[in-house]
């Protein structure tokens, strides 16, 4: 008779050694499904650049050869959805109002307590430029307007709240929701209404503001050195009126580019030299090339002075690899080119 005792035994034993193989399996088998699933995302988002291309070269075929943008101008009259005439100063001005005109006609927010106000204190162009081509594509249809191709799968903050554009006050978890954080970027409009509800709207990929703006050195918005995420006007710019001719090298001229490399640990910042960021360029290719093999950057209202500046992140957004308030200068690259339009990002 055997001894029921041992047969127990012996089934934990089993047991066990299933439990230790599931382990070891599951150790070994997630960083490679990490892996699969960060290349995934990253083919994804070279595709989302391809199709901006593609439909930034449809638009300029459109409209007079121009590079999509904000186009409103100071000293036009415009009508808002809610029946509003708005004559703007400035060019910056008149794209602020063009971009309310475009949320408010899209997502029929033009009153109540969820109305889109207008940011007057932003600069459209800086993470909202691609709505411009994202409207001229969806032609009537509202939902075509939140197609996906300006978020890189990889950044599920910007899906969240892509997803819940209704959700953007405190406990959200939309950026300054709960006002300013020690470390990140101080600046007191980000905690306004009117910037919290355009998160839902942004994008993971940024036009280079030469494709917005003119070449310098007079007449442009320049970079400060405090942080990353905000320009400084230089005399009075006139914007929106870029012409696709105006490229001189289109295979060597980054158009737009992903912020972070969101395949790498830590998410590094665009210009950190060994982020490998995916970048559109205007001849409709897309360069993987790490930043640091990219020419580098040069304040447009002093020519021939390479630019450098930290990396202050914005809340909810990566943090520097040296941590909170980390002194490193990074060269900005790509975003400010020398000669502008005219100049070369990878030779």
């Amino acid at each position: 008779m055997k001894n029921p005792t041992n047969r127990a035994g012996t089934t934990l034993v089993e047991l066990l050694i299933t439990v230790v193989v599931l382990i070891t399996l599951s150790l070994i088998i997630a960083p490679a499904l990490g892996t699969m699933r960060a290349g995934s995302n990253n083919e994804v988002s070279r595709a989302n650049l391809m199709q901006i291309g593609q439909g930034r070269d449809a638009y300029a075929m459109n409209n007079g050869d121009r590079i999509f943008s904000y186009t409103w101008r100071a000293g036009e009259a415009y009508i808002l959805p809610d029946g509003r005439t708005k004559i703007a100063a400035s060019d910056q001005e008149a794209a602020a109002n063009q971009n309310t005109e475009i949320l408010m006609r899209r997502t029929g927010r033009i009153s109540g307590i969820y109305k889109i106000r207008t940011a007057f204190n932003r600069l459209p162009h800086r993470r909202f430029t691609h709505l411009v081509l994202l409207d001229d594509l969806a032609g009537d249809d509202d939902q075509a307007f939140v197609n996906p191709i300006g978020i890189d799968p990889g950044d599920q903050n910007q899906l969240v709240w892509s997803e819940r554009p209704l959700e953007y006050l405190q406990g959200s978890g939309v950026p300054y929701a709960a006002g300013s954080n020690a470390g990140y970027d101080d600046d007191p409009n980000w905690s306004g209404v009117e910037n919290k509800q355009r998160w839902a709207f942004g994008s993971s990929y940024q036009a280079v503001p030469f494709a917005w703006q003119g070449d310098g050195p007079d007449n442009v918005y320049i970079p400060i050195a405090s942080t990353p995420h905000l320009f400084s006007s230089q005399g009075s710019p006139e914007l929106g009126r870029r012409l696709m001719s105006e490229v001189a090298f289109p295979a060597q001229k980054v158009h737009m580019h992903e912020e972070f490399d969101r395949e790498q640990k830590r998410y590094p910042y665009f210009a950190y030299d060994h982020a490998a960021v995916e970048k559109l360029m205007f001849d409709g290719s897309v360069n993987g090339q790490i930043s640091g093999e990219a020419n580098s950057s040069v304040n447009p209202a002093q020519p021939g002075r390479e630019w450098m500046q930290r990396y202050v992140p914005l809340d909810a957004f990566p943090i520097p690899l040296g941590g909170f308030n980390d002194s490193t200068l990074l060269n900005m690259r790509f975003r400010w080119t020398e000669g502008g339009l005219q100049g070369i990002d990878y030779d």
